[in-house]
């Protein structure tokens, strides 16, 4: 189960961020996706799909992008819009 507070690791090696919130439909069991927060404080927050998540681990998620591309995942707004 992933978890708020987790480690994001991009696919080469960076850590990046951690998970903000978890965005799934616990009632039939299907995960779409996180907020990852990167910066100092946690505080730029981009959406991260399900189809962008090569690995979740007891202590960590492992993307399928590089660090690089990561930087290039689509903010959230405050208002929770800009969720893909």
């Amino acid at each position: 189960t992933l978890e708020k507070g987790a480690p994001v690791i991009s696919s080469d090696g960076e850590r990046i961020g951690r998970v903000e919130e978890v965005r799934a439909d616990e009632t039939v069991d299907v995960f779409d996706g996180f907020v990852l927060g990167t910066g100092p404080l946690g505080l730029d927050r981009h959406y991260v799909a399900a189809e962008q998540v090569d690995a979740i681990f007891e202590r960590g998620v492992v993307l399928a992008l590089a660090a690089a591309s990561a930087r290039d995942l689509p903010p959230v707004r405050e208002d929770g819009a800009g969720n893909s």
